[in-house]
């Protein structure tokens, strides 16, 4: 049967029988069977009323057995059955089932609820029949009671589903306008759960500015069954303000008259705080891209701004790098050169007094010198360029330089080229080698002739400039700037790079030395300042000296020392160099002076025979030597005799860092005459010591006699102190 299926937990319906008189309850059992019931017998009425449950689908009782019974049990069974059920019995009679006929039917009736009396002897067919109809009646039962069960479970499930969903459910009547709301939906509108609310509550709760508008859509959903929805601002009973959104559709009737409004409704002021505030945001969403953008543009360029400053920093190393790398090795270059010059000049000097009488041989030996002193012009250069030469600096007038200059540099740069000068008087001195100056304001001079080939003007200022910050290459403080400009040729970016390179010449094959401008670059250095080359192709190019300023004032030239005159006493001399051929020629030099010499060729040698008891009245030792310098033989000299006189002979402008010794110096490549000078203070010097440690001890004055006066003492070319 169809509604077997509807029957909870079982296949097959049951049939409760209490039929304890003679054969009924084997007769109605095998009736039941053929009516497609099971049966379940009881033995008594309470085991029967104990067995009623909603599986049971029919109760079959004779009369006679329950006329004196209690039916309490059942009775409060059946009335305790659910709404969908209402169990169906047959009662076996034999007085028939009308309370007119049998009394006791009635109150069966009203216990029982639902039964039919079937009296006996009945046929077998009419008791299946009974049997069938209660059953379909029983099975509808069960079919209602599924269709309650799915309607509840999907009540439930839509309470679920709103309540998850936050939203109200609400119902309005048409005719009465009777309004019945959830308590989610009351909370929508600022209500508590158990507060009445009318329809006249919510409308009144609406803004005034959305109240018309929610009126007029109620209107047209119920003229035209069109579905309602609208989101509106609410005022909650506590003054605040929140945003409703409402749904709703009509619920007509089966004759299409329309009954009431269904809907649901939710709290969106969250989503429209957020809604607004993203109005907000885009309204100015242009203007802060804008501004992004142009913070995005001003970072961009200061990166590029940073990496072009990196780039420049990382070049002027490179060529830092290089010019060091150039001119240790250009200065290592110059310092040997100069070895081998002063054996030229010194074995030429002496050569031109063995040939005084010959003209032809004293004309080839002035030629060789003069070649001689320009390579060692040459030297001086790069010496220069390594900031090495020797240096004599001290407090100058540049406008006085410069203008005392007016004359060589007119001849220098010929007539075609006008020479204008901007010299302040007020300037303050500046501290330079003055004599290398002019060499410098000499080749820049020269420079400039060279690029105006067709003539032009050659400017020459002076200015003060105050170095602040970073200068780059210049330290903090005052310089005086003299600034060489020309309106010839210029340069291009390419060939100003490589401007002040050692040896880099613009000019044609054999004409300079390309060694002017590094030579400047490097005095420029070592005087503490730079210089600073602008040019373009066509235009031109200044160079500009920095040249640190002083407050000192400058020194006023002394009278001009006189002649050195020539003394016969003789000097016993340590000569000590490493090099074989300055050696032989420095000896040469100083006994044709007239002195005794003693050589040696290394510091280790030289200490030997000073230790050894000898009497030597001068050392002249060269700085530069392998195993011990010039300077640690001076001091373990000094240990020994501590009145020793000693000079330095040295290529190089400064000693390396840590020589801490105060000696006379010599300067290579030296001639004759220099030697002479050299010897003639050391020992002017020494003498004068010793004159002071007599009168400081308190002794006698030495006596000089005429015929050796102070020079005689001293050695040939001193002068008395």
């Amino acid at each position: 049967m169809a509604g077997i299926a509807a029957i909870p937990n079982s296949v097959k319906p049951k049939a409760l029988i209490y039929t304890p008189a003679g054969r009924d309850a084997q007769v109605a059992v095998s009736l039941i069977d053929e009516a497609g019931l099971s049966s379940i017998a009881a033995a008594d009425l309470n085991v029967f009323a104990s067995l009623l449950n909603d599986e049971i689908a029919l109760g079959v009782l004779t009369e006679e057995a329950v006329r004196w019974s209690d039916l309490k049990p059942i009775a409060a069974w059946v009335s305790a059955q659910p709404s969908w059920s209402d169990l169906p019995f047959i009662v076996l009679t034999t007085r028939g089932g009308g309370p007119e006929r049998n009394p006791a039917a009635a109150r069966l009736s009203e216990v029982l609820g639902n039964v039919t009396f079937l009296e006996r002897p009945f046929h077998a067919t009419s008791f299946i029949s009974i049997a069938r109809t209660a059953l379909k009646g029983r099975l509808r039962q069960y079919e209602a009671q599924a269709q309650l069960e799915a309607l509840g479970e999907g009540e439930r499930r839509l309470q679920t589903a709103l309540a998850a969903g936050r939203l109200g459910a609400w119902e309005l009547e048409l005719s009465s306008m009777a309004l019945s709301a959830s308590a989610t939906c009351k909370a929508v509108f600022g209500r508590k759960p158990d507060d009445d609310v009318t329809r006249d509550d919510l409308i009144a709760s609406i803004h005034p500015d959305d109240r018309d508008l929610v009126l007029a859509r109620l209107r047209e959903t119920i003229d035209t069954g069109r579905d309602y929805s609208i989101e509106h601002r609410t005022i909650w009973p506590d003054g605040s303000l929140h945003w409703t959104e409402v749904h709703a559709q009509l619920y007509s009737d089966r004759y299409g008259s329309a009954r009431k409004l269904v809907g649901v409704c939710s709290d969106t002021t969250a989503r429209k705080t957020i809604e607004e505030n993203l109005r907000r945001l885009n309204e100015n969403l242009e203007e802060r891209v804008r501004e992004r953008t142009r913070e995005v543009n001003a970072a961009h360029q200061t990166l590029l701004e940073e990496v072009a400053q990196r780039e420049k920093a990382e070049e002027q190393l490179r060529q830092s790098q290089k010019m060091e790398a150039i001119g240790q090795l250009t200065g290592g270059v110059a310092h040997d050169f100069n070895n081998l010059l002063m054996v030229v000049l010194g074995n030429l000097e002496l050569l031109g007094k063995h040939v005084a009488g010959d003209a032809k041989a004293t004309r080839l030996v002035e030629g060789a010198v003069q070649g001689a002193r320009r390579g060692a012009a040459l030297t001086q250069r790069l010496l220069a360029f390594a900031r090495q030469q020797d240096l004599q600096v001290k407090p100058v007038d540049l406008a006085e330089l410069v203008s005392g200059m007016n004359d060589l540099l007119q001849r220098s740069v010929g007539s075609s080229i006008s020479i204008e000068t901007n010299l302040p008087t007020s300037l303050p001195p500046a501290l330079v080698d003055a004599n290398q100056l002019e060499l410098a304001l000499l080749n820049l001079a020269v420079n400039a002739r060279d690029a105006m080939p067709d003539g032009g003007t050659l400017a020459i200022s002076l200015r003060e400039e105050e170095v602040v910050g970073d200068g780059g290459a210049l330290g903090k403080g005052g310089y005086l700037v003299l600034a060489v400009a020309d309106s010839g040729t210029g340069m291009d970016a390419e060939t100003l790079k490589k401007a002040v390179d050692p040896f880099f010449s613009t000019k044609e094959l054999g004409k300079g030395t390309g060694l002017g401008l590094s030579m400047i670059h490097g005095l420029a250095v070592q005087l503490n300042g730079a210089l600073l080359l602008t040019s373009e192709l066509g235009v031109g190019t200044t160079a500009e000296l920095w040249l640190p300023a002083t407050e000192r004032r400058p020194e006023r030239p002394a009278e001009a020392e006189l002649p050195v005159p020539q003394a016969a006493s003789r000097l016993k001399i340590l000569l000590v160099d490493d090099d074989a051929l300055i050696a032989m020629s420095s000896v040469d030099m100083l006994e044709d002076l007239g002195h005794e010499v003693v050589e040696a060729n290394s510091g280790s040698q030289a200490l030997e025979l000073i230790s050894s008891g000898q009497h030597f009245d001068l050392v002249i030792t060269d700085y530069s030597m392998p195993g011990m310098t010039g300077a640690q033989l001076a001091q373990a000299a000094r240990d020994i005799h501590p009145e020793l006189p000693i000079v330095l002979a040295t290529g190089y402008a400064d000693l390396p860092a840590g020589t801490d010794i105060d000696l006379p110096r010599l300067a290579k490549p030296y001639d004759q005459t220099q030697l002479a000078k050299e010897i003639a203070k050391a020992m002017a010097s020494e003498t004068v010591s010793l004159l002071r440690s007599g009168i400081d001890a308190g002794g006698s004055m030495p006596r000089l006699s005429k015929a050796n006066d102070v020079s005689d003492e001293i050695g040939d070319g001193a002068c008395v102190v």
